[in-house]
């Protein structure tokens, strides 16, 4: 009997830092987006390849997606805020000029809120709109049998120089969606990177595992468990694309899942993507208490609300360390009551304190993220969430929060806010692909008054210091860093601050320096494309899930 060979489908993940400024991206980031989007087509008996450009150097990624394209069926790609954006234009640039009548599909979240971008550069048949497992599926077989997209819902596409969008599709529970198809990606090029002995200095690279040592190199992975996020912060996409409902994966489907993989891969760490992990406290009880009995030995961290690790009980709190989490990624957002209300959050007074030092006391990390900036944010609020972000550091020792600028996402009520106030944002796509590290310049000019970004510059550069980074150890400069955090006096501190640069540039000279281990909240790297150098570095933390 002949067998019919099945028809291709490929698809390409964007390189997520820019490797042409000499930086490498943490290769625990999977191409998740796009593993779980070929799940249906493979059910439906299509061949799907999955092309990772961060595997890859220069445009060898953009090259062998070509290659591999050659009678295909149909491409894709995702696009995340960040260099991902840059990156996925060019791949597909450069196969549309190679084979220019290949039908090309774009989906994540940036092409979400800004399906007019993608669609204006002739590329694209359809932007898959949200959520995009069923969605893609119906795209795929329309395709493959020559039908009208126009009746798909949940996509935009361009008609007569108008860009048309079809009804939203409602968000899909976990009993709709199978499986990510695992087998698709050989993890051994993630491992033996990720083993490195240097990959702890990798652009968004987790801190090592306690149990495993400071700076060792590990092998990690990310995960999906959930889309969605129910909360309705006015500064974040996720309300428009997820319309604020939250679906999750039954607890028992992810540990056998992860148990399964875990068996088959021998990774020390998970990485969860989820925009909101934690919303659901018997859920996530019922994971920490399912790696207990089932004795897996996995690190892993997750985004988790203040008010949720405040509302739990403590117990569960406790299983949740005992389990393996080592670190919780928390938005604490603004020190205001005010300012939060504004954002939609209901946390209040130092509710962000309270839940770090909840996670401290149990040996768990916080990464905590605050911003300044927000639409029409007073200089009062602003320098009340330093405050607080300073506060914050000295009651939870382990946590390392840090405040950033505000950055106007597109498809958010603020961003709408800060286009009335005069901000323009970019308006191409290697423009929207350089800001991905928006911790690292100020998206929005002149929207931070001067004395609220000394003080910003200030607490950091003490922080970066009191937490051994910038030398590697903890010595008369790290302490005196510490005092100045604890007291809140910056009298003397920006003089204190040239003194310690002209000292380590002396040291550097003398001794050629040495070679720090950074974390995910260290100095870390620029990863657009604006031009600015490498080394000129602030804390590197990317949300792949919102933006």
């Amino acid at each position: 009997m002949i067998q019919r060979q099945k028809k291709k489908i490929v698809l390409y993940q964007p390189k997520q830092v820019d490797d042409s400024l000499g930086v490498q991206s943490s290769k625990d980031m999977l191409p998740l987006e796009l593993m779980t989007i070929a799940a249906f087509p493979l059910q439906d008996g299509f061949d799907v390849k999955i092309i990772d450009g961060s595997l890859y150097s220069g445009t060898e990624g953009h090259e062998r997606f070509i290659q591999e394209a050659e009678g295909a069926l149909l491409v894709g790609t995702t696009a995340i805020l960040g260099y991902m954006v840059t990156d996925g234009w060019l791949a597909m640039k450069a196969l549309k000029q190679r084979l220019p009548e290949m039908p090309a599909v774009i989906g994540g979240w940036f092409a979400s809120v800004k399906p007019d971008l993608m669609l204006e550069t002739g590329l694209y048949e359809c932007v898959v709109i949200g959520q995009g497992e069923l969605v893609f599926r119906d795209v795929v077989n329309a395709i493959d049998s020559g039908e009208s997209l126009e009746s798909i819902e949940g996509i935009a596409f361009m008609k007569d120089g108008e860009v048309i969008r079809t009804p939203r599709r409602s968000v899909a529970g976990w009993d709709q969606v199978p499986n990510v198809p695992w087998h698709l990606i050989d993890p051994e090029p993630y491992r033996e990177h990720q083993m490195r002995a240097n990959s702890a200095r990798d652009v968004l690279r987790l801190p090592t595992p306690p149990w495993i040592g400071h700076g060792k190199p590990y092998f990690g992975i990310t995960y999906f468990s959930s889309f969605g996020c129910p909360e309705p912060c006015g500064f974040c996409c996720s309300p428009e694309i997820s319309m604020r409902r939250w679906k999750c994966m039954p607890a028992d489907r992810m540990l056998d899942d992860i148990e399964e993989l875990q068996d088959r891969w021998g990774f020390d760490s998970i990485r969860f993507h989820d925009a909101n992990f934690g919303v659901m406290q018997k859920r996530t009880r019922a994971f920490a208490e399912g790696l207990l009995k089932r004795d897996l030995r996995i690190g892993w961290n997750s985004f988790i609300e203040t008010h949720s690790i405040l509302n739990y009980k403590p117990d569960t709190l406790d299983m949740m360390a005992e389990s393996g989490m080592y670190v919780a990624e928390i938005g604490a957002e603004a020190g205001l009551d005010e300012m939060m209300q504004r954002i939609g959050k209901p946390i209040k007074g130092d509710d962000n304190i309270a839940a770090a030092v909840e996670m401290d006391r149990r040996g768990v990390q916080g990464s905590i993220t605050y911003i300044i900036g927000y639409p029409g944010e007073s200089e009062e609020s602003m320098m009340a969430t330093i405050d607080q972000c300073r506060r914050l550091h000295n009651a939870a020792p382990l946590a390392r929060p840090n405040v950033w600028p505000y950055r106007p996402i597109p498809g958010t009520v603020m961003w709408d806010e800060a286009v009335a106030l005069g901000y323009e944002g970019p308006s191409s796509i290697p423009e929207w692909g350089s800001i991905g590290e928006y911790h690292l310049e100020e998206t929005w000019p002149g929207n931070i008054p001067p004395s609220v970004a000394r003080a910003r510059m200030m607490y950091q550069h003490h922080a970066t210091l009191s937490y051994g980074l910038a030398r590697g150890k903890v010595g008369w400069w790290e302490r005196r860093a510490q005092r100045r955090l604890e007291d809140g006096s910056y009298a003397n501190a920006r003089l204190e601050a040239k003194a310690f640069g002209a000292y380590s540039k002396l040291s550097r000279r003398l001794f050629g320096g040495v070679d720090t281990v950074r974390s995910w909240v260290d100095p870390g790297h620029k990863t657009g494309t604006s031009g600015n150098k490498a080394s000129r570095a602030s804390v590197s933390m990317t949300d792949a899930t919102k933006g």
